[in-house]
């Protein structure tokens, strides 16, 4: 996984993503995801995004499935604040879903997101993370569509670059997935003059 976030300005920044995930440890697609996003802070602790995202998945292990295509607009409020030595972020997400099943079936649908992420300084270089998110689908006649909990660890290699390895777990009305999760994080400032 990759999660990029540019700074353009004091206000303005540019949010990426992409998402590769399996079924199997790197065997088994599962799904891709791309994110593209601005972001506006209002202050240190207050910010929003307004973006697009594209996913593709195969949705079922081991088997014969449909495959599904999706674009999604999607609204994020962020929240940031500081507990003794733990970061506490909040999200909430509003994504409204075009959905292609084999290119032959259509659908909208509105989905709410709530993710709740605690981090805690182990070191200079390392820190350790929590998350719990709910997914909760305004379209469907029951509501409740994923929870997704983790738990793991990011390591600073520089000024820009963060690596992140961790567990989460997948729960949905009717299956469980387990995931291992290996990342890296790339935080970039262009607002900053170079000498060349």
């Amino acid at each position: 996984m990759y999660n990029g976030s540019h700074k353009l300005s004091d206000k303005l920044a540019m949010k990426t993503m992409a998402h590769f995930r399996y079924f199997e440890v790197a065997n088994a697609f599962q799904q891709e995801i791309y994110r593209l996003g601005v972001n506006y802070s209002f202050n240190p602790k207050t910010n929003i995004t307004l973006g697009v995202s594209y996913a593709s998945a195969n949705l079922a292990y081991d088997a014969a499935s449909i495959n599904l295509y999706e674009y999604r607009f999607y609204e994020d409020l962020n929240l940031k604040t500081n507990w003794h030595q733990f970061i506490i972020k909040h999200r909430f997400r509003l994504e409204h879903r075009f959905i292609h099943k084999n290119i032959t079936q259509n659908a909208t649908q509105s989905w709410i997101r709530y993710d709740l992420n605690l981090a805690y300084p182990l070191s200079k270089k390392w820190s350790a993370y929590v998350f719990n998110e709910l997914f909760l689908n305004l379209d469907s006649g029951k509501a409740f569509s994923q929870n997704w909990t983790g738990a793991g660890f990011l390591h600073q290699l520089n000024k820009q670059v963060k690596l992140k390895i961790g567990y989460f777990q997948i729960k949905s009305p009717t299956n469980i997935l387990k995931r291992l999760q290996v990342g890296i994080i790339l935080n970039t400032n262009h607002t900053k003059k170079t000498n060349i």
